[in-house]
């Protein structure tokens, strides 16, 4: 029961966190500003954005919380804190404030600490860490995408 718990407060977070975030972004990748960008010639198309997101934010609320039970330490709960706040505020500084720099700046620091969970809790969780791999993989992905929009834009 415990488990269910805590599932399901992590899926209403990070669900509610992409929700949050697509309202901060404002149609941003329906603007002008948006698609009149060089952008890498491996950006995918727009619907796989919200299935990845998806994906991820799914497996992440199980990761999270494997993560809690096992580690519900303060060092857990401040990374899952800011991992949400540079989540959410990369839509507002990329796409509303087209702060591009600032953008790569916060989703270098979201891929750090996705990162440390990946690593730092590995031994812990052992396969459960799995869970959050598609997490880091699309990060380094959409760094590439957000690098590439910086230097030839």
């Amino acid at each position: 029961m415990k488990k269910l718990k805590y599932l399901i407060i992590f899926l209403i977070i990070n669900f509610g966190a992409l929700g949050l975030g697509v309202l901060l972004m404002q149609n941003g990748p329906e603007t002008d500003w948006y698609l009149q960008l060089n952008k890498a010639p491996w950006t995918p198309p727009g619907w796989v954005f919200g299935a990845a997101w998806s994906t991820i934010m799914f497996c992440y609320s199980f990761y999270m919380m494997y993560l809690f039970i096992a580690q519900p330490n303060t060092k857990v709960k401040i990374l899952f804190t800011v991992q949400f706040i540079l989540n959410v505020s990369w839509n507002l500084v990329f796409f509303n404030q087209h702060l591009i720099a600032l953008g790569l700046l916060f989703i270098l620091a979201l891929t750090a600490i996705v990162t440390i969970f990946l690593y730092d809790y590995r031994k812990i969780l052992g396969l459960k860490s799995l869970l959050i791999v598609p997490y880091f993989l699309w990060l380094c992905i959409a760094t590439s995408l957000n690098l590439y929009v910086l230097l030839y834009n």
